[in-house]
């Protein structure tokens, strides 16, 4: 597999232009900080192959499908993230030709992500037909103190001889999304203005009437002297201009200061009024400042997330991606918000979220952020809950069924084996709550918000699930699970288990409630209709639920009829077929044997007491061999299973591809955007994996391994107020106090009380 970057600790570097994988090199650098983000454009004209893309979390439109609508029950609309209007962009002149580097000659080319910084810088000379040669250097960040701001450090300096500079600082709110199924423009323009160094644009979106204001301004310094500007406007852009001449050896420099608001925030009439305030504000404050200010907030979050590798740079670059990526998604600042399937990357997918957001991005803040940031998410869901009502109620069932993809709620996933099939979505959801209260001992959010999103979860499952009296079982019908490459099956195992542990939860939420909490369980009651005659049902169905096995393996079966199929490993397929979704039909891949991701596993990983080591290492065993991992959520869960049964070196193996998904391009799809929401399972294979963390009865078990390849790591864990440092070599466990109270953590079963360091010898 060829490497596009280079190996380094807190860096991405791309050396060499080369435009046949600039779109991976613009996802791989993309930056954002939790309200807005873009690609890793280049600023000037650009001709080559190019995604641009800008994007401002929680603006959508509806974009209506292109089938399936007739359908009852099918969504009439897939969620847009919209590619916003793009400030980035300015259109360079040297003399009388526009910079453009897939037209003219470039040399000493680099393109640099530093994640500890979470800046992107470019440098590069560049030959123009007339021998002119100029250099250019690009920095810029988009700031984690200040949402709304961000700035451009653009620097050109002639090499070889005078020359005239033109260039042309704008706002373009002529975007489209390369995805729309209509290729319909899903902005109009409320404004555009252009008064000196300030230009801007306001933009609201049709039908969903989302407000976005992008203000700029630009000065360009020269010799120490600031070079003026004229300013023009048009229907759907705006322009600072700017020309001199330059000597030789003298640069210019274009500082782009720049400001988005919504009105997710302000009032209509507000949002360009803040927009300019903020922009102008920036201006005076300053790049230098404004950065440093960004820096001194990321250390902040690395201070407390930050996973550290000793002898191994690809592990140790990996996690460090994979980490930013996800600090720049989502900040816990907004619980309207959520973790969406590309983050500010791409416009693939859609929507803002995910089951992937809590059965794997859950873990993550859990462990790396106070308890308000991982509670939000769940409120998203809780917030949702009425429109979950009605996703069920348009599919004829009752009770609530959270959708698969959604930004208000609503369903607007367009694939029908899933928006209709993949049901463990809700078991996500129910399984999240119980995390959040294990992991956090906040039992108050069960009366508060919990209690109802498990109890009308819990009625969906009882208008779902069929009786069979000729074995007296509850099954589960027509579903997919989490393994993608099998639609319409009987009894995912998953599906059915974690369908059983929902219900059996909710019924043990709901006696705790009404016996610790008598005045909230009243309120609940009342507002619920909840009924003994239901919650029966529900331990009735926990308590008879089907599961296929398969007695020559002594393992669960991933459905009814899996043996049926041509049982043939990986291994035999030929490099040619993989990955099999780009390569096989449809047809083929539901007929073949071959699991997408992990899905038996899964539900092992979700319930760990309740299997042993030996069943814990057969379903390994069985299924591994016959999983392609063309998910990016499946390496993960095997990489920390393989950890926990004795594997640790299948563990690395899994772990590397997992980690490095996006960095190499596995699955040939990096162009797109990135996987976010897999970046969390990544740091799941280290600490959860690796690290062998668990939580029993509201204390940390630690059942640590290390890879061969690894001299040291060590992550840190926020747990109930207290921050440690867990380091592991060979030899030893040390765990020392960052921050709180003295703390009680089982290490290989026996516990040890950590009041500051604590050294444990293996």
């Amino acid at each position: 597999m060829k490497k596009i970057f280079k190996t380094d600790q807190w860096k991405i570097i791309q050396e060499g232009f080369d435009d046949s994988v600039n779109e991976i090199a613009e996802s791989i650098t993309s930056i954002a900080n939790g309200h807005m983000g873009f690609r890793g454009n280049f600023e000037e004209d650009f001709s080559g192959k190019t995604l641009k893309g800008t994007y401002i979390a929680g603006v959508y439109y509806p974009d209506k499908t292109r089938v399936g609508w007739w359908k009852n029950g099918y969504p009439e609309y897939f969620a847009k993230i919209l590619n916003s209007c793009d400030f980035l962009t300015i259109h360079l002149k040297i003399n009388d030709t526009f910079l453009d580097i897939y037209k003219q000659k470039v040399d000493s080319f680099t393109r640099i992500l530093d994640m500890k910084n979470g800046d992107l810088t470019r440098e590069f000379d560049v030959i123009f037909d007339d021998e002119t040669k100029v250099h250019i250097k690009s920095q810029r960040f988009v700031s984690m103190k200040d949402k709304e701001i961000g700035a451009i450090k653009y620097s050109i300096t002639p090499i070889n001889s005078d020359v005239k500079i033109s260039l042309s600082s704008c706002v373009d709110g002529d975007v489209r999304n390369t995805d729309a199924n209509y290729n319909e423009m899903f902005w109009s323009r409320q404004n555009v203005f252009a008064d000196g160094n300030l230009s801007g644009i306001t933009l609201r979106t049709k039908k969903t009437d989302f407000w976005v204001c992008s203000s700029v301004i630009s000065e360009v310094i020269s010799d120490d002297k600031e070079i003026l500007c004229t300013t023009t406007a048009s229907e759907m852009a705006a322009c600072s201009k700017f020309t001199a001449d330059v000597k030789k050896d003298t640069t210019l420099t274009l500082y782009k200061y720049f400001a988005v608001t919504t009105n997710r925030d302000y009032s209509n009439n507000l949002v360009e009024q803040k927009s300019i305030a903020a922009v102008k504000n920036a201006r005076n404050t300053g790049f230098d400042t404004l950065y440093d200010e960004h820096t001194k907030a990321w250390d902040v979050i690395w201070s407390h997330s930050d996973i550290r590798i000793s002898g191994d740079d690809e592990a140790q670059q990996g996690i460090r991606f994979n980490i930013f990526q996800l600090n720049q998604t989502y900040t816990g600042k907004d619980s309207r918000l959520n973790v969406g399937p590309k983050g500010f990357t791409g416009e693939k997918y859609g929507g803002s979220t995910y089951w992937d957001t809590e059965a794997y991005c859950l873990p993550f803040f859990l462990s790396t952020a106070e308890e308000n940031v991982s509670k939000n998410l769940l409120i998203y869901r809780y917030n949702h809950l009425e429109k979950a009502k009605e996703n069920a109620a348009k599919l004829g069932l009752k009770g609530a069924l959270y959708p698969m993809v959604t930004m208000n709620g609503e369903e607007c996933h367009n694939e029908w084996e899933i928006t209709f099939e993949e049901i463990h979505r809700n078991a996500a959801i129910t399984y999240a709550i119980y995390n959040y209260v294990s992991y956090t001992g906040d039992e108050m959010y069960l009366p508060e918000y919990g209690i109802y999103v498990l109890y009308e979860t819990s009625r969906f499952w009882l208008s779902r699930v069929n009786y069979n009296p000729r074995k007296k079982k509850y099954m589960i019908l027509g579903v997919t699970g989490p393994n993608e490459y099998e639609n319409n099956v009987s009894n995912n195992y998953h599906t059915n288990r974690m369908c059983a542990f929902s219900l059996q939860y909710t019924v043990d939420v709901v006696s705790l409630v009404k016996s610790k909490y008598p005045e909230m369980y009243a309120k609940a009651m009342n507002e619920l209709h909840i009924t003994d005659a239901e919650l029966n049902k529900f331990k009735d169905i926990s308590d008879n639920m089907y599961y296929p096995y398969i007695e020559e393996m002594n393992v669960y079966s991933q459905q009814d009829g899996y043996m049926d199929k041509d049982i043939i490993p990986v291994s035999e397929l030929s490099p040619d077929d993989r990955p099999l979704n780009q390569n096989w039909s449809w047809d083929r891949i539901l007929r073949s044997c071959y699991i997408k991701q992990a899905d038996v596993l899964q539900c092992i990983y979700n319930l760990p007491d309740e299997y042993t080591l030996d069943e814990k290492r057969r379903h390994f065993d069985f299924y591994e061999p016959l999983t392609v991992h063309e998910s990016s959520l499946s390496p993960c869960i095997y990489s920390i299973i393989a950890c926990e049964i004795g594997y640790p070196e299948k563990g690395y193996e899994l772990y590397l591809r997992a980690s490095r998904l996006d960095l190499d391009n596995y699955n040939n799809d990096t162009e797109d955007g990135l996987h976010i929401t897999s970046m969390a399972g990544t740091w799941m294979s280290i600490v959860h994996g690796f690290g062998g963390l668990r939580v029993k009865n509201g204390n940390i078990y630690l059942q640590p391994v290390i890879p061969s390849a690894w001299k040291e790591y060590s992550f840190k864990l926020y747990f109930r107020g207290t921050t440690i440092n867990v380091s592991l070599t060979n030899t030893s466990v040390a765990i020392d106090i960052v921050s709180g109270n003295t703390i009680e953590v089982y290490v290989f079963g026996k516990k040890y009380t950590i009041s500051s360091s604590k050294v444990i010898e293996l």
